[in-house]
């Protein structure tokens, strides 16, 4: 069974930092797209970033270019997060997310194109 755990979530203070990772099992990594999307209550779950498992190309919401980052380490099956200068707007559950793509992620970050998703991690900027 593919399993994803997101991790590093917490509280940071606006222009903070933080790093979130995702662990990934059951998969192989080198034939995934792998997206982070956030969502707060109320409001439709909106793609973050995304990045192809056997590629170093990503891509990233408007609302986060310029001051968040993808990356993968494939040794370990994990994704990263690192999110710079966060904005209180950046606050709400990040999910690490899956889906089988060859060679490359659709350019647009849509949820249909993610089967397998984590539980979520808690981002509270201030």
């Amino acid at each position: 069974d593919v399993q994803l755990v997101e991790s590093g979530g917490g509280s940071v203070q606006a222009g903070g930092s933080l790093r979130l990772s995702c662990a990934a099992s059951g998969l192989d990594f080198s034939n995934y797209c792998m997206g982070w999307f956030r969502q707060v209550p109320g409001k439709e779950r909106e793609g973050v970033a995304s990045i192809h498992t056997s590629a170093s190309s990503s891509r990233y919401g408007d609302s986060v270019k310029g001051r968040f980052t993808a990356s993968k380490d494939s040794a370990k099956n994990t994704l990263y997060l690192q999110m710079n200068s966060l904005e209180p707007e950046d606050t709400g559950m990040y999910y690490c997310a899956a889906g089988i793509w060859v060679d490359y992620c659709p350019q647009r970050l849509e949820m249909a194109d993610f089967g397998y998703w984590g539980r979520g991690t808690q981002v509270t900027g201030s």
